[in-house]
């Protein structure tokens, strides 16, 4: 790919922002969460969007546009040559996402594959599980731990991506999200409009927007939702960073990023809307459902689309099409976390096919553990989902290091025919500030696990799937990694050349 390769258009760097933020955050994470927290949880998620995500991405955009460099380089050249560590943990935290969130694809073509056998079952899904209840948790279970075919799917899944990407910008990322995004609202449409007139669907539409107040003094369900926010937005990974370096000159910046955020937020509402009434249909008796959501089980989108869909006639079908989006969405978001990781090895002086060669060795190696292990991949989702406020953190400090008010007018407001007001944007990029380091020791001095710095021994509790200890190690010793390589990185990814 040339360094001059850009989108073609408006919509062309529109639909690959909804690409990148719309996929499993939204049909598979949002509705597990929002079915463990309710109505709290939502608010709180839609409040963040505002405070949090929108202004995150909006600074986002206007750096890749400006320094057209990957995300190393171009928090550099805001944010200073001492603190290009900085912008290597995010690099990094993004890759830790990325690398178990490969895995995901996998497990949307297993169950793509599961109700494809289904369709040409002499026994329907509905006489097996009346035989045995348990059989989709009892399938689920096998394919998240030490499968081989799962894992084989998550490297064909990276090798397609690759292929994708080396057909270029236009050709490649921007005529897929083309096919994928519209695609994928017409499904969740559908499957919606099925679950809400299901008999019982609607109380889980009640329970979804149910506020419950005394949820607000619980520091979990704060950093979920900001984490979530993030999560599926894209806001704090780069990878809007990475997407507007190939922006054209005079790109559009705040309408885009606005219906980017506002299209990935429906997206999110519309999966909720699908999943848990399906629940409350499903379930015998409500109560009954309320106790499986707040269990947050990380199967629910895969155990509960398959059951919905066959109670009723052409069910198996509606599955398969589901379990198609499901991988396509998660598979477009896929693409902009390879595309990041791309980049910054160009940067780094590699051509495009030795970086794609890299690309795939790196995403074997360290999404092996996520294939292989399902409390492996739970703690990198806890460890890089809940380290996306750092990351934001860090942008935050860079807009303001350089001048928010002088940042948005000179980076943002240039090209933007749609401008927000500069004190909401200089507000929320000085408070957010406070609010991540408010949050982040909050969630530290609350512990989610039973021993969250130290076991039962008194040993550093380093290998808890929650504990405090395992993701402070690994967010400590990325920082370290970088901080001692700051010169290193600097030269290599910022310098001018």
């Amino acid at each position: 790919m040339s360094q001059t390769d850009q989108f073609s258009n408006r919509w062309g760097i529109v639909l690959a922002s909804l690409g990148m933020a719309i996929g499993a955050g939204n049909l598979w994470r949002f509705p597990r969460l929002a079915g463990q927290y309710g109505g709290t949880f939502i608010l709180l998620w839609i409040v963040f969007l505002f405070i949090w995500s929108i202004p995150l991405l909006l600074a986002e955009f206007s750096i890749g546009k400006k320094f057209k460099r990957g995300v190393i380089g171009s928090y550099a050249q805001l944010a200073g040559e001492k603190y290009t560590w900085m912008g290597f943990f995010v690099t990094i935290c993004t890759l830790g996402i990325a690398f178990y969130y490969s895995i995901v694809t996998a497990w949307a073509l297993r169950y793509f594959g599961f109700s494809l056998g289904n369709l040409f079952s002499t026994q329907t899904l509905g006489e097996t599980l009346s035989e045995n209840p348990e059989y989709l948790n009892q399938f689920w279970m096998s394919i998240s731990n030490g499968n081989w075919t799962t894992i084989g799917l998550y490297i064909f899944n990276v090798l397609l991506g690759v292929f994708v990407l080396s057909k270029g910008i236009q050709k490649g990322l921007e005529k897929a999200n083309r096919i994928l995004i519209p695609s994928l609202f017409i499904l969740l449409l559908i499957i919606a409009s099925i679950a809400l007139n299901m008999e019982n669907g609607v109380l889980g539409l009640e329970y979804m927007f149910s506020v419950n107040w005394e949820d607000f003094s619980n520091s979990r369900i704060w950093i979920e939702a900001l984490t979530q926010s993030a999560w599926s937005t894209g806001a704090g990974w780069g990878l809007m960073m990475t997407l507007s370096s190939y922006s054209r000159k005079n790109e559009e910046v705040t309408l885009n990023t606005f219906i980017s955020a506002f299209g990935n937020n429906t997206a999110s509402l519309l999966a909720g809307m699908a999943i848990l009434p399906a629940v409350f249909a499903l379930a015998p008796s409500s109560e009954g459902a309320v106790a499986y959501l707040q269990t947050g089980n990380q199967a629910l989108t895969f155990t509960i689309i398959p059951k919905l869909f066959s109670t009723f006639q052409g069910g198996g079908i509606l599955s398969l099409i589901f379990f198609a989006a499901l991988f396509l969405a998660a598979f477009s978001s896929l693409l902009a976390m390879i595309e990041l990781f791309a980049r910054n090895l160009n940067d780094l002086g590699f051509n495009r096919k030795s970086a794609m060669v890299r690309v795939i060795i790196f995403f074997i190696i360290f999404g092996f553990p996520s294939a292989y292990s399902l409390d492996f991949f739970t703690n990198q989702d806890w460890v890089w989902g809940v380290g996306l406020i750092v990351t934001g953190l860090f942008i935050l400090f860079a807009v303001v290091k350089s001048g928010a008010k002088k940042f948005k007018e000179e980076m943002v407001d240039e090209d933007s025919d749609f401008k927000v007001s500069t004190n909401y944007f200089v507000i929320c990029m000085s408070g957010n500030i406070v609010l991540a380091l408010f949050l982040i020791y909050w969630w530290l001095s609350q512990g989610y696990s039973e021993y969250p710095w130290f076991d039962a021994n008194g040993n550093w509790n380093f290998f808890d799937v929650y504990s405090n200890a395992s993701i402070l190690t690994q967010w400590v010793g990325v920082m370290l990694i970088g901080f001692f390589m700051n010169k290193f990185l600097y030269n290599k990814f910022a310098a001018k050349k």
